[in-house]
Parts: C-alpha cells; structure tokens; sequence
C-alpha cells in the first residue's frame, strides 16, 4: 500500500489532526522542561553568588561582552524577572517547536544572534542585558511571519491569542525610559520573521510530478 505522508491524518502541521495534537503534547511538555532548568541556573547563580549577569550577559559594545549574545538569554535579573518571562516563553515556545525540532532549534539560533548582536551595536555600554525576552518576542516574530510565507491561518490564530494574553508587551519594541532592552525586544521580533522566511516549510503541490518520491510504500 502507499502511504502519503502528506495525507491530512499523518501532517503534523495541519490543525485538528492525531498527529498535530500528538507534536502540540510533546512540544509543550518539552518547554515545560526549560523553564526550570532556567530556575536552576537562576538559583545556583544566587546561592553561589557568582554574579553570572554581569560576566556572561550582554554588554554592549565590548568585547568581553559579546559571549552574553548566546549565554544572555539563559541568565536572569531576579526571579520577578525570571516569572514574568516564564509563562509567554513556554506558551510560544510550543507552538514553534510544535513545528518541528530541527525548525525549532535552528531558528532560536538565529533569533538568539539577531537579537543579542542587535542589542551589543545599539545598546548602552553602561549596561549589561539578560534575559529570554527577545527570544520570545522573536518566536512571536517567527509565528507571525510564518503565517504569512507559508498561508497558515493556525499560525495567525496563535499569534492573536497571544496579542490579547500579552500584547500589552508588544509596545515593549519601543524606546523606553524604564529598565528594559527594547533593543533586545525589537532584534528579536526581526530575528524571528528572518528566521520564518529561512526555514520556511515548502508542501509540494498537488500536481507536483516529484510529490510521489516523498510517500512511503508499505508491501
């Protein structure tokens, strides 16, 4: 028999399928994993008053400051901090990872550079930036744009339910006087919507001649 992997029962993208419910489940439970981990390096980092802000997050425009690019987003000013980023974190996070591991990590990656190399050329060098913050302004970003490159009206819907949960938070692109990176915020919803167009999910059309070359045939 031919199995189409394409098939509406078997797509793992398409809503309202066993198997799009079944990668939902395991993407949420995966990112529920995260954050404590989060938690522990925010509490080993307390206990062991090692000061991991200041040495590993971003500062802009030195050098020795530029590692916080990667090890920024995993570090925390406080657990208010570390709260308030918890909850979006997971909520985007699933629906991103929900797409696909390999999609997942690779566009955190360049929403991570994107955002972090844009906060260390814009930001003050009077100051040092942490915080998973502009990784989840990029996955709004990439859910966003997603919806557009690839015309999923799933990625639309996701992305309005967030607006009204957190949208208040989307002003958080915009210089501010408080004691925030907007900068971080504003690279990373730019990370996210290149990260969308890079990795963006190609279905083979109907009458595509080589669409039969991607089924699997069982005896």
């Amino acid at each position: 028999m031919t199995f189409d992997p394409f098939s509406r029962g078997n797509d793992p993208t398409r809503f309202g399928t066993e198997a799009f419910y079944a990668s939902l489940g395991r993407a949420f439970v995966a990112m529920c994993a995260v954050v404590p981990l989060l938690f522990a390096i925010e509490a080993l980092d307390v206990w062991l008053q090692a000061g991991l802000d200041a040495t590993a997050g971003i500062i802009p425009r030195h050098i020795d400051g530029l590692d916080g690019i990667f090890f920024g987003p995993f570090l925390h000013h406080g657990f208010d901090h570390l709260y308030s980023n918890s909850v979006p974190l997971i909520l985007l996070g699933t629906f991103v990872l929900a797409a696909g591991a390999r999609r997942f990590l690779y566009s955190t990656l360049v929403i991570t550079f994107v955002s972090g190399l844009g906060v260390w050329i814009t930001g003050s060098p009077n100051s040092v930036v942490v915080g998973a913050s502009g990784v989840i302004f990029g996955y709004l970003g990439l859910l966003l744009m997603r919806g557009i490159v690839e015309r999923s009206w799933w990625n639309f819907g996701v992305v309005l339910l967030v607006g009204l949960l957190y949208g208040w938070q989307l002003f958080g692109v915009l210089p501010t006087d408080e004691p925030i990176s907007w900068q971080g915020h504003l690279f990373g919803l730019l990370g996210g919507v290149v990260a969308a167009v890079l990795f963006r999910r190609r279905r083979p059309r109907d009458d595509d001649p080589y669409r039969s070359e991607s089924s699997l045939t069982l005896p």
